[in-house]
Protein backbone atom coordinates (compact mmCIF):
# COMPACT_ATOMS: atom_id res chain seq x y z
CA UNK A 1 0.00 0.00 0.00
CA UNK A 2 1.00 3.50 -1.12
CA UNK A 3 0.20 6.52 0.89
CA UNK A 4 0.67 9.81 -1.09
CA UNK A 5 -0.18 13.50 -0.15
CA UNK A 6 -2.65 15.11 -2.35
CA UNK A 7 -0.99 17.71 -4.83
CA UNK A 8 -0.76 21.51 -3.59
CA UNK A 9 -1.40 24.76 -6.24
CA UNK A 10 1.39 26.12 -6.50
CA UNK A 11 -0.53 29.45 -5.71
CA UNK A 12 -1.64 28.13 -2.18
CA UNK A 13 1.90 26.48 -2.04
CA UNK A 14 3.35 29.67 -2.26
CA UNK A 15 1.12 30.95 0.53
CA UNK A 16 1.78 27.80 3.05
CA UNK A 17 5.61 28.29 2.56
CA UNK A 18 5.19 32.60 2.94
CA UNK A 19 3.46 31.96 6.50
CA UNK A 20 5.54 29.27 7.07
CA UNK A 21 9.06 31.32 6.98
CA UNK A 22 7.59 34.59 7.96
CA UNK A 23 6.35 32.79 11.54
CA UNK A 24 9.84 31.16 11.68
CA UNK A 25 11.58 34.34 11.05
CA UNK A 26 9.33 35.65 13.63
CA UNK A 27 10.15 33.13 16.11
CA UNK A 28 13.59 33.33 15.54
CA UNK A 29 13.45 37.26 16.24
CA UNK A 30 11.70 36.68 19.16
CA UNK A 31 14.03 34.54 20.56
CA UNK A 32 16.56 36.77 20.16
CA UNK A 33 15.00 39.23 22.17
CA UNK A 34 14.65 36.99 25.45
CA UNK A 35 17.93 35.46 24.99
CA UNK A 36 19.31 39.26 24.50
CA UNK A 37 17.20 40.23 27.76
CA UNK A 38 18.29 37.16 29.53
CA UNK A 39 22.25 38.31 28.58
CA UNK A 40 21.68 41.50 29.65
CA UNK A 41 19.27 40.86 32.68
CA UNK A 42 20.64 37.45 33.81
CA UNK A 43 17.09 36.71 33.91
CA UNK A 44 13.61 36.95 31.53
CA UNK A 45 10.15 37.74 32.86
CA UNK A 46 8.01 38.05 30.26
CA UNK A 47 4.49 39.20 31.02
CA UNK A 48 1.90 39.88 28.14
CA UNK A 49 -0.97 42.94 29.04
CA UNK A 50 -2.14 42.87 25.62
CA UNK A 51 -4.50 39.99 24.40
CA UNK A 52 -4.08 40.48 20.83
CA UNK A 53 -0.25 40.35 20.91
CA UNK A 54 -0.37 37.42 22.97
CA UNK A 55 -2.95 35.69 21.09
CA UNK A 56 -1.06 36.46 17.49
CA UNK A 57 2.13 34.97 19.10
CA UNK A 58 -0.11 31.95 20.11
CA UNK A 59 -1.49 31.75 16.79
CA UNK A 60 2.04 32.56 15.31
CA UNK A 61 3.19 29.09 17.44
CA UNK A 62 0.32 27.15 15.97
CA UNK A 63 0.96 28.19 12.06
CA UNK A 64 5.08 27.60 13.18
CA UNK A 65 3.95 23.99 14.10
CA UNK A 66 1.34 23.29 10.96
CA UNK A 67 4.58 23.90 8.84
CA UNK A 68 6.62 21.98 10.36
CA UNK A 69 4.27 19.66 10.27
CA UNK A 70 3.76 20.13 6.03
CA UNK A 71 7.30 19.90 5.52
CA UNK A 72 7.76 16.71 7.29
CA UNK A 73 5.48 15.25 5.68
CA UNK A 74 6.42 16.72 2.32
CA UNK A 75 10.54 15.25 3.54
CA UNK A 76 8.84 11.97 4.32
CA UNK A 77 6.87 11.39 1.42
CA UNK A 78 9.40 12.71 -1.43
CA UNK A 79 11.94 10.47 0.49
CA UNK A 80 9.88 7.36 -0.16
CA UNK A 81 9.55 7.38 -4.06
Amino acid sequence: MTLTLPTVHPKLRLLIHGLGLSSLGSALFLQTTVFTSILQNGYFRGIEQNHLILNSEIALTGVAIAYFGYMFLRFIFNASR
